[in-house]
């Protein structure tokens, strides 16, 4: 770590301050496209990193309206960037997934969970 005299702050060489900046300018992560086997029953059990997302609906009123890329998936957040990285709790929102030319809406309390888990859970249809 190096000390930035001006800014009195420790900062590391090369790297942005902010964290998860400068994944949101990769491109490799935005793979959403093409991804057709993926329906309204289907996304729950389906890979959400690199998918395009947008919040319809949220408990807080500053959610409503952010929309991007997901670059991370935890137990209960996701990560999204567009014109800033944030970290969604998945158990307030409701999010709209683009797949190709199709717009899927699904409650954010069906994905809680972790990803690997949630693929052994059983929904009800």
């Amino acid at each position: 770590m190096r000390w930035n005299r001006k800014e009195r702050k420790d900062r590391t060489s090369g790297r942005s301050q902010r964290q998860g900046q400068e994944a949101a300018r990769r491109a490799w992560l935005f793979r959403g496209l093409g991804r057709s086997g993926v329906n309204q029953k289907k996304i729950v059990w389906s890979e959400l990193i690199g998918l395009k997302a947008k919040i319809i609906r949220a408990s807080h009123p500053e959610l409503v309206g952010i929309e991007g890329y997901v670059l991370d998936e935890t137990r209960n957040t996701l990560t999204i960037g567009g014109e800033k990285v944030r970290v969604i709790p998945k158990d307030v929102v409701e999010l709209e997934f683009e797949t190709d030319n199709k717009s899927i809406r699904v409650d954010g309390k069906d994905l809680i969970g972790r990803p690997e888990m949630r693929l052994k859970k059983r929904w009800r249809r």
